[in-house]
């Protein structure tokens, strides 16, 4: 199977949502999703991107994705965060992970970054095992803090 893997263009992002969606089905969070294609348009491309994507294409169907962002760490420095790392469900087994994955690493040490970092669920125990073989250090004594949009709106109300 031929498979590429490429930075992602603007006109990609109908896909890139649809493998978003995906996800969170996948995840347990089918209604979720609240970021349009304008949205990944608009956020991805220009002259202030928040993110930067890889997309793995085959047959001219994106049927996976990489998407990263910048952070910075008061221990490290630099560090670049792999939000999602997503395969079609139809298309697992097939490398495009690994392959991905590869991509962000040899992004991230041309940006110079210090950490790459990212988050798995508890209960995907595939993936785990996908990043632990990888080598990545999958720190299980730390847990994911977020305020949503009403989090933070009601701590706001209470200043």
């Amino acid at each position: 199977m031929n498979i590429s893997i490429r930075k992602a263009i603007k006109e990609d992002m109908t896909a890139v949502l649809i493998l978003i969606k995906e996800l969170a089905i996948f995840e347990k969070e089918p209604d979720a999703v609240e970021i349009t294609v304008k949205d990944l348009e608009q956020d991805g491309f220009g002259n202030n991107s928040k993110f930067h994507c890889f997309v793995a294409e085959t047959k001219n169907r994106i049927e996976g994705i990489a998407l990263v962002y910048m952070r910075y760490s008061t221990w490290k420095g630099s560090v670049l965060h792999l939000e999602d790392l997503i395969v079609s469900k139809s298309m697992r087994g097939n490398n495009i992970g690994t392959m991905l994955l590869d991509e962000v690493v040899k992004y991230g040490h041309q940006l110079g970054v210090k950490r790459i970092s990212w988050e798995v669920l508890d209960w995907n125990e595939s993936a785990i095992e996908f990043y632990e073989k990888k080598g990545a250090n999958v720190m299980r004594d730390w847990d994911v803090v977020q305020l949503d949009e009403k989090g933070i709106k009601a701590y706001l109300s209470k200043l």
